[in-house]
């Protein structure tokens, strides 16, 4: 078998937040080579792990012989995907680039073959694009080919795309890529990675869904790993289609990795991660749709050797592949995906059905991890609902009650990042247990606002009971002076309309 150990990566990256987003890119490489570590090794090779973590200087250290996982972040992570107009702007170029600078001199590529999401522009356009990366040096930057502009996306008004598919040109690279990696230049365009023991290539977020994706010709000239780094935002349902389509992209054979962003990056979208491995129309890793932490990294060992069988034995693919004439240009890489260990090898990766949330679960958890990740990033102290018993208002506080809940059990596993911005926005002393009751009475604040021919009992009493049981803090307020002096000011207003307050010159007057 020819076993690669293949990682990928769900980030809550943050528009504009250029050292946080390479603080995680680098926190998933480094959790994509401890995942890689965990199996056995040489003692030159644990001899070498025990003096990089002692070193204080890790990045000065030469790469490791252990070839490490290949690990995907998700689309544009080092600006973070909803930066809108900024994109326009020179300095948020600048500021990917530099990241990705910090990234690389922290040694996130020694021995990680990495694949980053960032922007570049070459010949006058600016494109969205995925570097590659290895040993601190950029293999290639792949700009992407189709643009998302339907719906909620406006990406042609940010950015170009790629139309030469059969071309790859020299890109100079900024200065602060030249003063670390030596290269004044790397190639750019849509090309193939050939690798000392397999072929690699991308396809970006909306090529996935092209009538013609690049997948398709990349499965024809022989790439064994396409990999995908996107910023799909959350709808119903919308993770089974996701699914189905990366399903379909290897049902012929071949090993897809698919990266997503979390979170909300600072606009009204939430991002629902679920980074996920499939090889030959079969999941093998599957990320969390809806979770708190903000690197959410997944492994699996694929057998190449399998993705190969499984052309090889449809006639129809064989065919098609021996007459293709898609001749994509190819970079060759000497480095080897498949690590060489004695004795038994790896098992790979066995499949599973996918985990889909039921609908109800997806309108509670969507909204309530959009309203975490605003909350603790805004500065805010909490919520304030206007709770009138009904439908609508009651939904709202639910949703609150729900991210309670998501930060309570995040919490109670461990998550340290989580439960200290659970203390910072709350206001708990240390000693005090995260709970969703304790959460809810700091964080929200519910009110019935009485007024009389307009308010009764029953919608009273379902307010109070709905507060209590989400434990937040309720109040009961009688707004019929409010109204009554609202309505007074409106029909003053209303009144007075007709009566000009500007003299109107006529003629010679």
């Amino acid at each position: 078998m020819s076993v690669a150990t293949l990682a990928t990566a769900a980030l809550d990256q943050w528009a504009l937040d250029f050292d946080g987003n390479a603080e995680r890119t680098l926190r998933s490489a480094e959790q994509a080579k401890e995942a890689g570590a965990t199996y056995r090794v040489s003692e030159r090779e644990r001899w070498w792990r025990k003096r990089r973590r002692r070193s204080t200087k890790r990045a000065d250290l030469p790469s490791p012989l252990l070839s490490f996982p290949f690990q995907l972040g998700p689309e544009l992570e080092l600006t973070g995907y909803g930066c809108e107009d900024h994109f326009l702007e020179p300095d948020t170029e600048a500021g990917a680039w530099t990241a990705l600078a910090r990234v690389l001199s922290r040694g996130a590529s020694d021995g990680l073959l990495l694949d980053v999401g960032g922007l570049a522009t070459h010949a006058g356009a600016r494109y969205n694009v995925r570097v590659f990366c290895l040993n601190r040096r950029v293999l290639l930057v792949r700009p992407k080919c189709a643009l998302a502009d339907d719906g909620n996306y406006r990406e042609s008004r940010y950015f170009s795309a790629w139309r030469l598919e059969r071309e790859v040109e020299r890109y100079r690279l900024p200065q602060v890529m030249i003063d670390l990696t030596g290269q004044t230049d790397a190639p750019f365009g849509h090309a193939i990675l050939q690798l000392a023991d397999a072929a690699l290539a991308a396809e970006a977020c909306e090529e996935l869904f092209t009538p013609s994706p690049p997948h398709a010709a990349l499965a024809l000239a022989g790439v064994d790993v396409v990999t995908n780094g996107s910023g799909s935002h959350h709808q119903l349902r919308k993770l089974g289609t996701r699914l189905d389509a990366l399903r379909a992209a290897t049902a012929a054979g071949g090993a897809y990795v698919y990266s997503n962003q979390r979170g909300c990056d600072g606009g009204r979208l939430y991002y629902d991660g679920c980074a996920c491995v499939i090889v030959n129309g079969e999941l093998v890793a599957q990320g969390a749709q809806f979770a708190l932490a903000e690197v959410d990294v997944v492994v699996a060992d694929v057998d190449l050797g399998a993705v190969r069988a499984a052309r090889g034995a449809r006639a129809s693919s064989r065919a098609q592949s021996a007459s293709s004439s898609t001749s994509l240009p190819r970079i060759d890489v000497d480095w080897r995906l498949c690590r060489q260990e004695r004795g038994r090898p790896r098992e790979p990766s066995r499949p599973f059905p996918p985990r889909v949330h039921r609908v109800e679960e997806e309108i509670a958890l969507g909204p309530a991890c959009w309203l975490w990740d605003y909350l603790r990033r805004s500065g805010a102290t909490g919520f304030v609902v206007p709770l009138s018993g009904g439908a609508d208002s009651a939904a709202v506080a639910a949703i609150v009650g729900a991210m309670c809940g998501l930060v309570a059990r995040a919490a109670a596993a461990g998550d340290a990042a989580v439960a200290a911005d659970a203390r910072r926005v709350a206001r708990l002393a240390d000693g005090d247990e995260i709970t969703p009751s304790t959460l809810a009475r700091n964080l929200l604040t519910t009110a019935y606002m009485a007024s009389t021919g307009a308010s009764g009992d029953a919608t009273r009493a379902r307010a109070a009971r709905l507060a209590s049981q989400i434990g937040a803090t309720h109040v009961e307020l009688a707004i019929d002076g409010v109204v009554r002096e609202a309505l007074k000011a409106a029909t003053g207003a209303v009144a007075g309309c007709g009566q000009p307050r500007f003299k109107v010159s006529r003629g010679g007057e």
